[in-house]
């Protein structure tokens, strides 16, 4: 892990911030619980090319720690599992092409998934999860990434929603189409809400001159139509 500057611990608070305040916003339910989805689930992975991968993965799990200590949830099974698949979605998310360890995740969670005896039955399902895997060669393209992201999320999740409620097969089956819809919306919000962000900051720091955010901003993902081109 690259060395933590005072800078980067700043922008890092100001993060769990921010990913606190949308936190507050629900958008769908989770099946199986009574959590719900949020906007966070679109910034969230961004962080990972803001942060850097792994503090970035870190600052996720501050934002969920805080949430869940904000809202008195209590600390069950369902509230542990949805720490991991955004810090891993971060990860990703902001993780470099040489690092090719975070293939294992979706690769691993798809073993698991068919090793169950629900899962088995519903062994299709699990092939969502090489979307990722596709994606990671490509991921210079800012929607690759980004799907590439919310999938291993996704996978993440779901496996553990597996074992620790043992989801029935017709469940599982009854979801692929729904996991299309909202995978599709997801990977638009991370796309979306990166870009955005990005391009913004670059006008902060080349109009307005606040050359503290130069450090967040990636020049490759500035909206252009040169990043349309070769980058989108």
């Amino acid at each position: 892990m690259k060395k933590i500057t005072k800078k980067k611990i700043l922008f890092i608070v100001i993060f769990i911030a921010i990913g606190l305040a949308i936190s507050q916003i629900p958008i769908s339910s989770i099946v199986g619980s009574k959590q719900s989805f949020t906007p966070f689930e679109f910034l969230g992975p961004t962080s990972g090319m803001f942060l850097g991968a792994w503090p970035a993965a870190i600052s996720v799990f501050f934002v969920k720690l805080f949430n869940v200590l904000i809202k008195h949830q209590a600390f069950n099974i369902t509230t542990l599992i949805r720490f991991f698949p955004m810090m891993l979605a971060a990860l990703y998310f902001g993780i470099s092409k040489s690092k090719k360890i975070i293939l294992a995740i979706p690769l691993l969670c798809m073993v698991l998934f068919i090793l169950h005896p629900e899962g088995r039955q519903a062994w299709y399902f699990s092939l969502y999860w090489l979307i990722p895997i596709v994606c990671f060669f490509k991921k210079d393209r800012l929607v690759l990434n980004a799907l590439g992201s919310t999938f291993t999320a996704h996978a993440i999740g779901s496996t553990a929603f597996l074992y620790a409620f043992n989801l029935k097969a017709p469940v599982w089956i009854g979801l692929i189409p729904v996991v299309f819809m909202e995978r599709m919306l997801f990977c638009a919000g991370i796309w979306v809400f990166y870009l955005v962000i990005n391009s913004s900051l670059d006008w902060l720091v080349a109009k307005r001159k606040v050359s503290l955010l130069k450090i967040l901003v990636n020049p490759r993902y500035v909206l252009s139509k040169r990043f349309f081109k070769s980058n989108a």
